[in-house]
């Protein structure tokens, strides 16, 4: 579990510099009006995974629905629509446990080695298609929330020319107020990054003109499972 150190003398040398002294027993504010948890609280999973996919319209990402036993074929439909070539994905085990790895030996798959960095990120570079698994999926937004660490690298998601993410339906949540929850009840054992990807790379600071494809992937698709 990790450890935060020098906590206390980091805050009481802040409280010297801002003249005023160190606060202690704070207690937590108490809210009499809670929105963040009330939006979209009526809505059953099945109800989230419709708001998604329409959501997944607005943020240009191609939407598939699958169940468990038909996610290889409809993640080989996924990496046909973009061409196959070389793929990029990370180290996790969900790839073995949904029958995934018979799909990926067809192509030039490469799996993000930590111990291997340079030919990693140039793998990372080169790839047509980078996939992995999102640990939870905000309906609200269309964004996949992953966990990046030594095995899973930033650069699977954001390097390649397309990207898609394989979606279990029981991780859809209505928004990041309830991600925010999930992850705060892992503690210190949480990856130390944290990504939220709403879609293909796009900006609109230039002229108000949205551009696809500035500083990430061009194309994005999300394969939602039916996992329940």
């Amino acid at each position: 579990m990790s450890k935060i150190y020098n906590k206390d003398s980091f805050l009481e040398e802040l409280s010297s510099n801002l003249g005023r002294p160190m606060p202690t027993n704070v207690d937590k504010p108490t809210y009499e009006h809670r929105p963040q948890d009330e939006l979209y609280s009526e809505l059953s999973q099945d109800d989230l995974v419709e708001k998604l996919k329409l959501q997944c319209e607005n943020i240009h990402t191609t939407y598939y629905e699958t169940t468990k036993a038909e996610l290889p074929t409809a993640l080989k439909d996924a990496i046909e629509e973009y061409g196959g070539g070389s793929i990029l994905v990370s180290k996790d085990d969900r790839f073995e446990d949904n029958n995934l790895n018979g799909v990926l030996d067809d192509y030039d798959t490469f799996v993000w080695d930590y111990m291997n960095a340079e030919e990693s990120h140039n793998r990372a570079i080169d790839a047509n298609i980078g996939i992995n698994f999102s640990e939870y999926t905000l309906a609200e937004s269309g964004t996949v929330v992953l966990f990046n660490d030594q095995h899973k690298g930033r650069s699977v998601s954001l390097l390649p020319r397309t990207y898609i993410a394989i979606v279990p339906k029981s991780t859809i949540v209505p928004r990041f107020t309830q991600a925010a929850r999930e992850i705060r009840k892992q503690g210190m054992d949480i990856s130390s990054c944290v990504n939220l990807i709403t879609g293909p790379s796009n900006s609109a600071d230039i002229e108000m003109k949205l551009i696809v494809g500035v500083h990430g992937p061009i194309k994005a698709s999300y394969i939602v499972v039916n996992d329940i």
